[in-house]
């Protein structure tokens, strides 16, 4: 087959659109932490084995050397460190608390499915009977399963990053439009900024108490209270990096702004935002970050639902797969964490020009 066969151009046709369709996709590789993905894929498709597989060496393979070197260090060290709740667990022991966790959120499903249709068949039945005013909504009190937990701290960090971040974006854009604003709001950011979860959860906690006096609303107290710990917490890194971002914009462009008479409005979405976005989404994910930091203290102390009284709870039951369980809880909310992290970096990356990573 020569170059001038036309079977060989078609076929140079075709790998030529497959690199570009892998090329394509390796931008959602990247954002989704799936870059490895990128050079498998040209390593199958022919090109440059030696150098893909140079790539793949670099992020696949170390990474998950790595991964393996800490759960061998893990096996071995485990074992000689003796507590109060006897000696370390090691992987295989924490792997069983997981499988038994899973079991035990599978009964714990089953059996609130179960309740849940017996109180609809007892309001089918009084319907059926003519006693209407007799049915009722009765509410599952049963205890949460782990992921029930999981699920809880999930919406009450988002809750409360949502809430900080609807304050700390216009706060920033005024202090970086507005030096008199920057000047009025930085000695309460510098005050506030450094104070624990812990000193602001009792305050929260009364304010809460006192002005959210029923637990019949949308959200719990417990709740309310959580996400209000979060919000006061993370806040700030948004609105320091959105202030900073709205204030480096090039005063070429602010001049152009002024020339073009531009309405405070617009000069907004259509300038101060898409200049900042870089800083402003960097301001997020440590905001989330550090949201997801609180809301775990938060929670162990106050004993609001969440995998923070799940780790404050096997820590006083002290039993004999307390420790594993709370080493489980440590690993499930480091990934957690990580995950949180790369679904703002998707969003940055859908959003912003940034490379960052």
């Amino acid at each position: 087959m020569t170059i001038a066969d036309p079977d060989f151009a078609t076929a140079e046709a075709r790998r030529a659109r497959l690199f570009t369709r892998i090329n394509a996709a390796d931008k959602w590789f990247q954002m989704l932490g799936l870059a490895w993905l990128t050079p498998v894929m040209k390593a199958a498709a022919g090109d440059n084995s030696r150098a893909q597989m140079g790539e793949i060496w670099r992020l696949l393979l170390v990474p998950l050397l790595a991964i393996l070197g800490f759960l061998v260090l893990w096996g071995v060290m485990a074992p000689k460190v003796q507590t109060s709740l006897g000696v370390i667990p090691g992987p295989a022991q924490v792997w069983t608390e997981m499988v038994t966790l899973h079991n035990d959120a599978v009964a714990k499903s089953e059996k609130k499915a179960t309740f849940q249709q017996r109180v609809e068949d007892r309001n089918a039945k009084m319907i059926a009977d003519g006693k209407p005013e007799r049915v009722k909504d009765i509410a599952y009190t049963g205890a949460p399963s782990y992921y029930d937990q999981i699920w809880t701290s999930i919406k009450t960090v988002f809750f409360g990053f949502l809430i900080a971040s609807a304050i700390a974006i216009p706060l920033g854009i005024l202090g970086g439009l507005s030096p008199t604003a920057s000047a009025a709001m930085n000695p309460l950011v510098q005050i506030f900024k450094p104070v624990s979860p812990l000193a602001w959860l009792p305050i929260v906690t009364m304010i809460v108490s006192a002005v959210y006096v029923s637990n019949d609303g949308m959200f719990s107290k417990s709740f309310m209270v959580s996400a209000v710990t979060v919000t006061l917490c993370s806040m700030w890194p948004t609105l320091i990096n959105t202030s900073l971002g709205v204030a480096s914009i090039d005063k070429d462009l602010i001049n152009v702004s002024k020339v073009l008479k531009m309405s405070l409005w617009s000069k907004i979405t259509k300038l101060v935002l898409p200049s900042a976005l870089p800083l402003i989404f960097t301001g997020l994910r440590l905001s989330l970050g550090v949201g997801w930091m609180v809301l775990i203290a938060a929670e162990m102390l106050a004993q609001n639902p969440g995998l923070g009284k799940f780790v404050w709870d096997e820590f006083q039951n002290g039993s004999s797969q307390s420790l594993a369980r709370i080493i489980l809880a440590v690993l499930t909310i480091g990934i957690i964490g990580m995950m949180l992290d790369r679904v703002m970096f998707a969003l940055q990356s859908l959003f912003t020009f940034s490379n960052n990573r």
